[in-house]
């Protein structure tokens, strides 16, 4: 969406209240992660799914359940682990006596919520990881040949762990893709330890109250939508995608080296979704090349599959995708002036 109708100053300034609130309330649950507590509610307010991945212990699910409160909305939390099934996500059919004699009958699975918490998600089985992608792209489940829509707004925030820890299965491309934002969860310094030990009784969180509703939601997506993104920005962000690609016009050499499949048009769309909520946590009505950059990476690093050089070499996608944003620039020169 590219409308040029503008929010106005005071739609933008009750949005930037909530969405205040919501970041001091994140803040109360994790210490120290202003940066990732920041691009998750961005993700939120984009409307995309989340991928945090960190060691255990770094508080990825009381990130995940701190913000499920300050939004107000229905939420779940399914622990996946090897020996859960698709039926365990999606719900499934049992046979029920009825007035009108023995039947099956639509039992919904955890996924029928607002805000499901896929926690561990690599630890279950691949059958049962690709129960999740009718869900997340589509918004609807389709069991034994019916489709049933999910409620609105739906996210999915996964937690997983380093695939190098024991007993995981990596996410496929194809499920990577679904997610808006993969974020990496660091431990933190010592004085954030010191703090936590002091203000936090055996590291229990904080009871957070609602900041928000689903109506109040659906009001910060129509103010998110209402950004106006530039051309020269969206061709700025055109232009990141195609230079992911080894072959793409603009391929910097490190891109030819060590990428193998390059972002896909999701990625695009990714970043200019994501780059509208980014404008407006900074109160703009518009949609610069820094809201683009800032949220490249988290959109683009999981998006893109790496060859097996990069592996040796300890490059990962998060990296190739900075070095990726020093070689592009932001200006075309075969964009027209004006629309620069």
């Amino acid at each position: 969406m590219t409308s040029k109708t503008l929010p106005s100053p005071e739609e933008i300034e009750c949005a930037r209240q909530h969405i205040d609130k919501i970041l001091d309330g994140l803040g109360e649950v994790l210490f120290g992660q202003e940066q990732l507590t920041r691009m998750t509610l961005v993700a939120c307010l984009a409307r995309g799914h989340v991928l945090l991945e960190g060691l255990p212990g770094l508080g990825k699910t009381e990130l995940v359940k701190g913000l499920a409160s300050l939004l107000g909305i229905e939420n779940r939390r399914l622990q996946f682990t090897p020996d859960l099934l698709p039926g365990d996500v999606t719900g499934g059919h049992m046979l029920e006596a009825t007035s009108e004699g023995n039947k099956l009958v639509f039992h919904p699975g955890p996924v029928f919520t607002n805000f499901l918490l896929a926690d561990e998600i690599n630890r279950a089985s691949p059958k049962t990881q690709s129960s999740l992608l009718e869900a997340m792209q589509e918004r609807r489940v389709t069991v034994l040949g019916e489709t049933r829509d999910l409620p609105f707004p739906f996210y999915v925030l996964a937690t997983q762990n380093p695939i190098e820890l024991e007993g995981t299965y990596p996410l496929p491309e194809a499920q990577l893709d679904r997610f808006l934002f993969k974020l990496d969860v660091q431990g933190v310094d010592a004085s954030v330890m010191a703090r936590i030990l002091t203000e936090r009784k055996s590291g229990q969180a904080p009871q957070l109250s609602p900041v928000t509703n689903k109506e109040g939601l659906k009001e910060l997506f129509d103010v998110v939508d209402s950004i106006y993104l530039p051309p020269a920005v969206a061709d700025y962000i055109a232009r990141l995608v195609a230079a992911s690609h080894p072959n793409g016009v603009g391929a910097p050499d490190m891109v030819t080296e060590y990428v193998r499949h390059g972002a896909s048009p999701r990625a695009a769309i990714a970043i200019a979704d994501a780059s509208r909520a980014h404008a407006l946590l900074s109160g703009k009505p518009n949609v610069g090349f820094d809201d683009a950059r800032a949220v490249a990476v988290p959109a683009m690093g999981h998006r893109i599959v790496l060859d097996y050089r990069a592996r040796l070499d300890g490059r990962s996608g998060a990296d190739l995708i900075r070095e990726l944003l020093s070689a592009v620039p932001e200006v075309s020169a075969d964009l027209p002036e004006a629309q620069a």
